[in-house]
């Protein structure tokens, strides 16, 4: 999208746009004098909390009426870079640690420091860590908004078919040697045309009709969704320090060690292979029983369990692994734009985000686990009380030493692509995973020179 099609851009976000308080373009001064914000976020399952909290915002400051853009994730990205490109961005907008680096270090983002001190805003209410995800050079780019953490998914119905106690997938194993009792499951969970599982002799591999698990391989560098948390659970870390470190590990034979697991579930038949993928979403497939065990994180809660999903799916811990059960843990923000026209107004609608009065009303949707410690609580509650079991996801977000912060550097959006198109290489059968990994290792480290 070119500058000089900036508004007829902004014109067809409008339309994509789902929200009934939906504005495009720059802040303006509303009718009556007052000040509208434009104020962008992603995701559709969260947008009627955040209608909440605009109502409820402008009920406290009737001189501030804020507008909501939502955009799919994929555009989202790009409508922003185009609008801050061009100088016409929203004021606040949901900033995610992937890419949030790159608006600080080229100056896009208001240090939001100076007014955390002057109207001491509590950052220690935050679940531990998602604060200083935020900061660098002692300036803060964000206010927590909200956490997810990792867990498993499964299909209950297709798990009690195959004799799977779904009671054991509390205390799953997993190790890149055997697979642990988490491939033991896999395994039992896969079934073939003629109704073999894959621990049968007898199991085809080449007429797989449900596969054990369902793996996720457009995942970046970070693999949230996929082989990160098992990296992670086997002792790999990301970096030589988190956030803002500038070596990375991914030569680690440990992550290698990982990956050439996955591909071996791909030899085994227990997943599917990337280039026979469906198009369809593993979500999508997971609940029409073509698929029983997946990763998922806690920002899905809502896919999974509504009501109207005909099968009955179910959650279960990460399994354990040589370094411990991990999960990774992240955190979105908001964020100001270092050039809006309305620096004070935009600071009290973020400082609103993070604060109690909408993140409760955040927690009572029941859509995403909220920053604040005694939000949090509330969501879990709010679960509690529609019938869902989700603590699977505070208890890994409570456990000691239990997950881990994603990596927050520069350079993000180079890395992930040479990082996924090495992993994808690996599991195509191209590439052996060690002189893959390292392969992208130097090239990603070699960004930081």
């Amino acid at each position: 999208m070119r500058s000089t099609h900036l508004r007829a851009g902004a014109a067809l976000l409008c339309l994509a746009a789902t929200s009934t308080l939906v504005s495009c373009g720059s802040s303006d001064d509303a009718a009556g004098g007052g000040t509208t914000l434009n104020y962008w976020l992603w995701d559709d399952k969260q947008l009627p909390a955040y209608q909440d909290c605009a109502t409820a915002f402008h009920t406290a400051n009737p001189d501030i009426t804020v507008k909501i853009t939502q955009t799919a994730w994929a555009q989202y990205w790009q409508n922003l870079t185009t609008q801050l490109t061009a100088g016409d961005a929203p004021d606040v907008w949901t900033n995610q640690s992937t890419y949030y680096p790159q608006f600080a270090t080229s100056n896009q983002l208001l240090d939001l420091q100076p007014l955390v001190d002057r109207d001491k805003v509590d950052v220690s209410a935050y679940q531990t860590g998602l604060a200083d995800t935020w900061v660098k050079d002692g300036k803060r780019y964000g206010l927590p908004k909200d956490w997810d953490t990792m867990a498993l998914v499964y299909n209950t119905t297709q798990l009690k078919k195959q004799g799977v106690d779904a009671a054991q997938l509390n205390d799953l194993t997993w190790n890149p040697s055997d697979g642990g009792t988490l491939e033991n499951a896999i395994a039992k969970a896969t079934v073939d045309s003629a109704g073999h599982n894959g621990l049968d002799p007898a199991f085809d591999k080449k007429h797989v009709k449900t596969y054990g698990f369902l793996a996720e391989w457009n995942d970046g560098s970070q693999g949230q969704n996929g082989w990160g948390d098992l990296a992670a659970a086997n002792g790999f870390t990301y970096l030589d320090k988190n956030p803002w470190g500038t070596h990375y590990n991914y030569d680690d034979p440990k992550l290698a060690e990982t990956i050439g697991w996955f591909k071996h579930l791909i030899d085994k038949g227990y997943t599917p292979a990337l280039d026979k993928q469906s198009t369809v979403a593993n979500s999508e497939l997971l609940i029409a029983g073509k698929g029983s065990i997946m990763v998922t994180g806690s920002w899905t809660i809502s896919t999974f369990l509504d009501p109207k999903v005909q099968q009955k799916l179910a959650f279960a811990p990460l399994p354990t692994g040589p370094a411990g059960r991990k999960s990774a843990i992240n955190g979105l923000a908001d964020s100001i734009w270092a050039g809006t026209k309305h620096q004070e107004q935009a600071w009290k609608w973020v400082k609103f985000l993070a604060s109690p009065d909408c993140q409760n009303l955040v927690a009572k949707r029941a859509v995403v686990f909220p920053a604040l410690k005694t939000a949090t609580q509330q969501a879990l509650a709010a679960h509690k009380a529609k019938g869902d079991d989700v603590h699977v996801f505070t208890d890994a977000a409570a456990a000691k030493n239990g997950t881990f912060l994603l990596p927050v550097t520069e350079h993000a959006t180079e890395i992930s692509p040479l990082v996924q198109d090495a992993i994808q290489s690996v599991i195509l059968g191209k590439a052996q995973p060690g002189p893959a990994l390292k392969s992208a290792n130097d090239k990603v480290n070699g960004l930081f020179k």
